[in-house]
């Protein structure tokens, strides 16, 4: 039996006291004239932030003439959950050096944040240990925070939950936990930094910052925690509001002056608040912004089962145009480019008609016959899809993308954007991108829509927010 989320949040005492956290945070964040980089393993870490520039690519001048601006957050897609491990481990390891060498042209200190999934999928401890190993902080405690407030993922008592229908739902118990490549079986944090490091980390030797502390100690107790971490070690924390990760960050500022270091793998919602800002803003479009006589553009590629339900609503309550590309058909033909080229051809018509369109993958997901195997499935759906879009030549009014590695591939790959402005979210979680001037259409409005967040209208809801 699931627990009450009114009735568990009840018996947790109070959120901490403490006045002006955010401010105080941000005052000692401006001191030490810092920039936090985000490596990003798919586009949807944006979701907190706006007015924040991301990158698609890290080259080193990339990177420098990007700090050189001073930003106080910085977010690099890496993309690395569509790869096998040793592949997201030599792109770490490249990101992490060319990351060294642009701090020292620049001048500028970094942070870094190595965000993930907030339901646990994601190449761990992989790619903290390689970022360890390339930045000299081997030392490090890596801080574990996969509390995601705007998408309902929380943490208690060391475990990891999802709230879903006003229950606490551990996700081990979802269809994220599932997942044929990040898969897992422990939703208590300690056991799955055992489970992930194949018990070279035993969950006794992982330590935990919990809510009484957080909440009856303040971020003086929460440094006490953090210094007494053995040098190397992981270290879980508890959060279930803004506040909570608010007094985790003050007394991880507390534990730095006193020359420890930090390693952060976290969801979105820390980055803002590790820089003492508020989560992003929303996102009003403006009439003037998305004035056009095409229609608009929806390439779903997600299969995760929130997805399907918003795609169905999408497809019985709003106005699209469908197109439904059948994966075995692509994974069995000799040669789809006949097939890519009349997808490309019909979403040109219908777009320069002023029809909105959606594409999506055929809803059976079809994998491997084990993880490496279900990536290449993934790599040649999102190759397929990746061309299509390629392939249009009408600009829709605003194009969405359901699907973390699926908006990353088109954006890079089909769009070309190495550089896009994150403007807020259109609805919580769900960020908005402007792209740059070099892509293939400069300036859309590219809405990057996670699919494990909102309800099953949410889709169709940020279609309409776009479209009035």
């Amino acid at each position: 039996m699931y627990e009450n989320v009114t009735q568990k949040m009840a018996q947790l005492p109070p959120d901490c006291k403490a006045d002006k956290l955010l401010d105080s945070i941000r005052d000692e964040f401006v001191r030490s004239e810092k920039t936090i980089v985000v490596l990003d393993d798919d586009p949807t870490g944006t979701q907190t932030c706006s007015d924040v520039v991301v990158l698609t690519a890290w080259r080193v001048n990339m990177i420098v003439n990007e700090l050189r601006q001073k930003p106080a957050i910085l977010f690099i897609l890496t993309n690395s959950r569509s790869l096998p491990e040793r592949e997201a481990v030599v792109l770490t390891r490249e990101i992490g050096y060319n990351l060294n060498e642009a701090a020292r042209e620049s001048g500028r200190s970094i942070i870094v944040i190595s965000r993930s999934d907030s339901t646990l999928r994601g190449h761990f401890p992989a790619e903290v240990d390689t970022l360890a190993a390339t930045l000299g902080m081997t030392d490090a405690v890596t801080v574990l925070v996969p509390a995601f407030i705007e998408g309902g993922r929380v943490t208690i008592d060391d475990v990891h939950y999802l709230i879903e229908n006003e229950v606490l739902m551990p996700v081990s118990e979802t269809p994220f936990a599932a997942d044929v490549v990040f898969g897992y079986q422990n939703a208590n944090l300690k056991q799955w930094v055992e489970e992930k490091t194949k018990g070279c980390i035993s969950a006794t030797d992982v330590r935990s910052v919990s809510l009484e502390t957080i909440r009856l100690g303040g971020p003086q107790q929460v440094r006490d925690v953090l210094e007494a971490c053995p040098p190397g070690s992981v270290c879980v924390v508890n959060a279930v509001s803004y506040r909570d990760l608010e007094v985790v960050v003050m007394g991880l500022l507390l534990a730095e002056k006193s020359g420890r270091q930090f390693l952060y793998r976290s969801s979105a919602t820390l980055v803002p608040i590790r820089a003492g800002l508020e989560s992003g803003r929303g996102f009003v479009p403006q009439k003037e912004s998305l004035v056009s006589g095409n229609g608009s553009l929806v390439v779903v590629g997600s299969h995760v089962p929130k997805t399907t339900s918003q795609l169905n609503w999408l497809l019985s309550h709003g106005n699209h145009k469908a197109i439904e590309v059948h994966v075995p058909d692509i994974l069995n033909a000799p040669d789809p480019e006949t097939k890519v080229q009349a997808i490309s051809r019909q979403t040109d018509a219908w777009l320069s008609e002023g029809n909105n369109v959606v594409i999506y993958t055929s809803r059976h997901l079809e994998t491997g016959s084990d993880q490496e195997h279900s990536l290449a499935i993934n790599a040649v759906v999102s190759t397929f899809l990746v061309t299509v879009v390629s392939g249009l030549t009408v600009r829709p009014m605003f194009m969405v993308a359901k699907g973390g590695i699926t908006a990353s591939d088109l954006a890079t790959k089909a769009l070309s954007v190495e550089k896009a402005l994150v403007l807020g979210s259109i609805i919580p979680g769900v960020p908005v991108w402007q792209l740059d001037a070099n892509s293939k259409f400069p300036g859309l409005t590219y809405v990057v829509f996670p699919g494990n967040v909102g309800d099953e209208t949410a889709l169709e809801v940020a279609c309409t927010t776009l479209g009035r």
